[in-house]
């Protein structure tokens, strides 16, 4: 089973947002439409996939989460531009 750690921002790439999933697809759509309109995500209208990973191992999934969370805001962007140097919304090329 994957489990995916990935990166969201807003459209002007102010905030930023690291979380776990085992299903991308259907975290990205929650985040997409608001299902929790009171969550961080919701209020910061945070929902641009812009980097993700993904591993077989949920502990290494979550020790990963935690890892990039604590990284400064320099270090995040570095990573997402290692892979989406546009920093391009990745949502489509995760769709089935």
């Amino acid at each position: 089973m994957n489990y995916f750690v990935y990166i969201l921002t807003n459209q002007t790439g102010t905030a930023m947002y690291i979380g776990v999933t085992r299903d991308l697809v259907r975290r990205m759509y929650e985040h997409k439409h608001k299902l929790d309109p009171n969550s961080f995500t919701a209020k910061y209208d945070i929902h641009k996939l812009v980097y993700y990973e993904y591993t077989n191992d949920v502990h290494a999934a979550i020790e990963r989460e935690k890892q990039l969370k604590g990284w400064n805001r320099a270090r995040k962007n570095k990573l997402v531009e290692t892979r989406n140097p546009r920093w391009e919304d990745l949502y489509e090329s995760i769709l089935p």
